[in-house]
């Protein structure tokens, strides 16, 4: 997976995370569909991470094999 395609998945989980926050009731933040944005808030935050640490390894690996 090349570095265009990593920023492409971190841009749509970006935009994910602010479609969800618009679905939110924070008077109820556990009831019903606010709890389902909840959840996908914290994917698209845990899809983020694990994208930051793939593009992290890569950089790793491109020094590993130069040096």
């Amino acid at each position: 997976m090349n570095k265009t395609l990593t920023l492409i998945l971190i841009i749509i989980a970006l935009g994910l995370i602010a479609y969800n926050v618009t679905l939110l009731d924070f008077n109820n933040l556990f009831d019903g569909d606010s709890l389902i944005a909840a959840i996908g808030i914290v994917a698209s935050l845990c899809a983020i991470v694990l994208l930051l640490i793939f593009m992290t390894a890569k950089k790793i690996e491109e020094k590993v094999k130069k040096g």
